[in-house]
């Protein structure tokens, strides 16, 4: 399996973090994996094909909002890079989630 691209924290782009958090998908997912840190990608509650839901992941990982380890099986892990969002642009990724909270809350 060919490792997962992950950018560094001083790579993030706060425009490209925000288009990702602009789909309500993809910032109900992220408030999910807040919530539920290390949640696998079969677990969330959604309708969505399995296709689709992997390019939410992807779009959310390759924004920095997330990062995904493998997990048991071929399942991946996710986990939120809150904190190191935070350390590059503070006080946005708490705008978002707060965002999220009263939208899907």
């Amino acid at each position: 399996m060919k490792p997962l691209f992950h950018p560094r924290v001083e790579d993030l782009d706060l425009s490209t973090i925000l288009h990702a958090c602009a789909d309500p998908t993809r910032l109900r997912l992220l408030a999910d994996i807040n919530t539920e840190p290390g949640k696998t990608c079969g677990t969330f509650q959604t309708e969505l094909s399995k296709s689709t839901l992997s390019a939410h992941f992807k779009v959310l990982r390759e924004s920095g909002l997330i990062r995904q380890e493998l997990g048991p099986g071929n399942s991946r892990l996710n986990w939120p890079r809150t904190a190191e969002v935070q350390s590059r642009f503070p006080d946005v990724i708490t705008a978002i989630l707060k965002s999220a909270t009263r939208t899907h809350g």
